[in-house]
């Protein structure tokens, strides 16, 4: 909860009382004022001692917050009375908590880790009471965390630094505005650290302006289990960490002795092993040598997450992006604050980011001398990332003349590190004025950067990274498609563009469902050796997306109509098939799919002939990749191609799927009977069943198979053309930024116009059209070769005469189980085509012999309603059935004719004029 106040310290005579809001996030009690850089706090509620409401005059609401180190703050609500009550209920219950919890006893100890209760305690005076008195020695003997300047020294010269003067004042701070966990940043805190921090208190002053000092806080002991738990173990990032470990700012006394290398590695392993996707950069070694001069390996460490996670994000990304969007920003402004620089550079083609990316990356500490580099470091933390574009432009603006002056990026660079080198001279020696002459060009430096830069505020940051983020994403998708292109194992039959659509659809579904991160193994299951970077893979769910952006079976499309408007509102469809093909393709084993698994198997279908796209589906149905298809597959493979025919228009794919399923039992039962492998068995002039059939029983052979598929044309067309042609690799369209929301008509577009509200317009306007009867749902076919009910004839029966005697031939047959299942309505009932000699056949029929499953197919063949197919037929089955057909089947059929011709269409001659008279009708007007 927020809740406006005025803050003023408990000290008469003290800074003035400043207006803002504050803020309850349990467990932290926050505080800003409305400038939003005068005062500002953070303090855990387990660092207050004491809340009571004051007795003020009427109408005024204030609370005084006693802290730990002591210190008072006044905050006078200035809200309504129920919500001031709220408020205080709120942080009543919230220090409850953080008491059940015991945090107010880890206080103590945390403390004791800090520098600034040393400073504090040395100097105060000297207590009153024993109480006191054991408080300052127990501070004064506390052994506070501290970098590796403690040993090796501090850059810089102490008595150049002033460090006795800058200890003095920041004492004095201290003792007024409390100290780490409670310190309260006012206006004089942030003079103080443009003035500089001392070196022993700038360690403890970074964790705490940056914020890194609670999350240390927040979770104790857990550097240390990191590194216990990820003991000798090996991956990328260890290993480029110990390439560069040497290469650390190698001048520094500390990083010529193996307990400076020892601290930097655990710092570095540790942040890698926390964040494995970001790993390792070679910028974080600059940066981390840097800090840890000033601070312990835990305090760096933290401050190394709040670094790469919050102050400067995508920074040392493996992408950088964050670098590459804050370089073109930078370039913006110089545009628009330095423009002859910025002309100038583009006439001679200097490129702006040769010197300024090493500042933004390093913080200036590759650039400058520490010395200095540490001062802009001080104000980064305290102020924010946009100290470097304010210290950026002012380096430029102080050598704006010699910058007019060069003509190639080398001369930039030479005249950025010859300024460098100078920063300790005096900024303007020939002045007769001593005080003039005492200006160092740092000082300098600082002075353009605060006062003529200010106008570089964070909220323009923020807006000039919104303009220029598609731009930089859309130009590291490209160099990120390439590389990911170039780095394929096998690209296949497909060229570089074409795995370059591949890559867009991959990535667009990723953007859609993103993948689980990627999980590695526990440490004690890693086998020894290198551990590869995990690689970006998606599961199912992803891939369903994927697949239903590049195959047209993939997807549901309805085009939908309601008088209103018209559109397409496409479903990403599931079924066993896409389940089936995401296995198929993870070749690997792992339960996922990279960019590679997707371009092989692609590739295995899209460039195929007829012959290898039936292997090729055959091959995905083989289960056990025995080859050879069980019966139970057989109606996979039914169903899978019934998925894919289930939009077209017409029945000539559903006749197709029919005639397959015939032929492929019929070819499939009279080749084991031939093999004597299913063959009744007769005791006592009693025919038995046949014997059951094993779930595992291999059935169909490729050959076989292949010899069902090519028995109708439509199928034959389907693996010929259709099978390859359904994978179309279109280009991805580029998404669209949301249009801009500045003034009034821009905010009002911009709540309107969203996905929910244009979802909950669409099923308006549905309803709509469905009340006035407009409302049209039609779902576009995958193939879309046939469109009319006309259908192609099948071929010939494959069975030879000898083989359609055989009397395994009744798989097919009706049963009274299956008849049963019959529609009574004849326009809704489906006869399925066999020949004649199956259907006259006097052998007993039984199908007790085979599976389930297979006598569900049979019955669900037999129980399908009514297609144009069921009524074609070769002229070869027809003189067949002619000469097969016995007298009783002439009789049924002529009482049939005698019935049809009696009844005729079923209409009366009344109802036939009037039939007529409406084939001449005019429509209403």
């Amino acid at each position: 909860m927020d809740i406006n106040a005025v803050l003023s310290l408990g000290i008469e005579g003290e800074e003035e009382s400043y207006a803002g809001k504050l803020y309850l996030m349990a467990p932290y009690l926050a505080f800003s004022s409305l400038d939003k850089k005068s005062v500002r706090f953070t303090i855990p509620l387990s660092t207050i001692r004491r809340v009571e409401r004051l007795n003020a005059r009427a109408g005024i609401y204030a609370l005084s917050l006693a802290l730990w180190h002591g210190g008072k703050i006044i905050v006078q609500l200035t809200s309504l009375r129920p919500t001031a009550d709220l408020f205080c209920a709120l942080l009543r219950d919230a220090l409850k908590i953080e008491l059940q919890r015991g945090r107010m006893k880890t206080v103590k100890g945390f403390v004791k880790t800090c520098y600034s209760e040393v400073l504090v305690s040395d100097s105060a005076p000297t207590p009153s009471d024993e109480k006191d008195e054991a408080h300052a020695n127990e501070a004064s003997e506390s052994s506070y965390h501290g970098g590796l300047g403690l040993r090796f020294k501090f850059p810089g010269d102490p008595k150049k630094l002033r460090e006795a003067s800058k200890i003095k004042l920041w004492t004095t701070y201290l003792k007024t505005h409390g100290r780490n966990l409670t310190l309260l940043r006012y206006p004089q805190c942030t003079r103080l650290v443009q003035v500089g921090l001392p070196n022993r208190l700038r360690g403890e002053m970074w964790e705490t302006l940056s914020g890194s000092l609670f999350l240390r806080y927040s979770n104790p002991g857990l550097y240390e289990q990191l590194l216990e738990q990820n003991t000798g173990r090996t991956t990328t990032s260890t290993e480029d960490i110990e390439k560069d470990l040497h290469r650390s700012l190698p001048e520094y006394a500390g990083y010529q002795s193996e307990e400076g290398i020892s601290a930097l590695r655990r710092v570095l392993q540790a942040y890698s092993f926390k964040n494995p996707e970001l790993g390792y950069c070679q910028a974080m070694n600059i940066l981390a040598a840097a800090i840890l001069i000033y601070m312990s390996e835990e305090q760096a460490f933290w401050l190394l997450e709040v670094l790469c996670d919050r102050l400067l994000p995508g920074y040392y990304a493996p992408s950088m992006h964050g670098t590459l969007l804050d370089q073109r920003v930078f370039e913006s402004l110089v545009q628009r604050c330095l423009p002859i620089i910025h002309d100038h550079f583009q006439a001679v083609d200097v490129q702006l980011s040769v010197a300024s990316l090493p500042w933004f990356l390093s913080l200036f500490i590759n650039s400058m001398p520490m010395v200095f580099a540490f001062r802009i470091v001080d104000c980064f933390f305290c102020m924010g990332p946009k100290v470097l574009f304010q210290v950026g432009l002012a380096i430029l603006k102080i050598n704006g003349e010699k910058l007019l002056q060069i003509q190639d990026d080398g001369g930039f660079l030479n005249l950025m590190r010859d300024y460098f080198a100078s920063l300790g001279d005096s900024a303007h020696p020939h002045s007769t004025d001593p005080r003039a002459r005492a200006i160092t060009r740092f000082q300098e430096l600082l002075l353009v950067s605060f006062r003529e830069f200010s106008v570089i505020t964070d909220d323009l940051i923020l807006s000039e990274r919104k303009r220029f983020r598609n731009e930089i994403i859309t130009s590291i998708e490209t160099f990120s498609k390439r590389s990911a292109v170039r780095n394929l194992r096998s690209l296949g039959r497909f060229s570089k563009e074409q795995a370059g659509l591949v890559y867009d659809a991959l990535y667009q579904a990723m953007c859609v469902i993103p993948p689980p991160p990627a999980q590695l193994p526990p440490p004690s299951l890693i086998q020894e050796g290198l551990e590869e970077k995990p690689e970006t893979r998606i599961q199912l769910r992803t891939f369903q997306y994927f697949l239903s952006e590049i195959a047209t079976w993939g997807r549901d499309e309805k085009i939908v109509s309601n008088g209103f408007q018209q559109r397409v509102d496409r479903d990403v469809a599931e079924h066993e098939f896409i389940d089936r093909l995401f296995f198929f393709w993870d070749t690997s084993c792992c339960g996922a799919l990279s960019f590679q698994d997707l371009v092989s198997g692609l590739d295995g279908v899209m460039f195929n002939d007829l012959m290898e796209n039936i292997e090729w589906f055959f091959n995905l149905h083989d289960k056990n990749k025995d080859g050879f298809l069980t019966k139970d597959e057989v109606l996979t493979v039914s169903e899978s191609f019934l998925f894919i025919f289930r939009f077209e228009v017409g029945d000539a794919y559903l006749g197709a799927v029919s005639r397959f399923m015939t032929n492929a039992f019929e070819y499939g039962d009279a080749l084991l009977a031939d093999g004597d492998q299913h063959k009744e068995v007769v005791e006592g002039d009693e025919p038995r069943s046949p014997l059951p059939l094993p779930s595992n029983q291999p059935y169909l052979n490729l050959a076989t198979f292949r010899m069902v598929v090519l028995a109708d044309e439509i199928l034959e067309s389907f693996f010929e053309t259709d099978l390859s042609a359904s994978f179309r690799l279109d280009p991805v369209t580029e998404l669209e930024l949301p249009p801009s929301s500045s003034g009034l008509l821009g905010e009002f577009w911009s709540s309107i116009a969203t996905d929910s509200n244009k979802k909950m317009f669409n099923m308006f306007t549905d309803e709509i059209g469905k009340t006035i009867g407009k409302h049209q749902v039609v779902h576009r076919p995958s193939i879309g070769r046939y469109k009319t009910l006309e259908e192609p004839k099948a071929r010939e029966s494959l069975l030879t005469p000898s083989m359609r005697h055989s009397t395994s031939k009744s798989s097919l047959r009706s049963t009274p189980s299956s008849s049963s299942l019959r529609p009574s309505t004849p326009s809704q009932s489906l006869t399925v085509k066999v020949p004649s000699s199956i259907a006259t056949s006097k052998e007993p029929v039984s199908a007790v012999g085979y599976s389930p499953m297979v006598q569900a197919a049979n019955a669900a063949l037999l129980s399908r309603p009514a297609f144009t197919i069921d009524d074609s037929k070769d002229e070869d089955e027809d003189a067949e059935d002619d000469t097969e057909v016995d007298d009783h089947d002439d009789q049924v059929m002529d009482e049939v004719d005698a019935f049809l011709e009696a009844h005729d269409s079923g209409l009366t001659d009344a109802d036939k004029e009037v039939a007529k008279d409406l084939l001449n009708a005019e429509p209403v007007k």
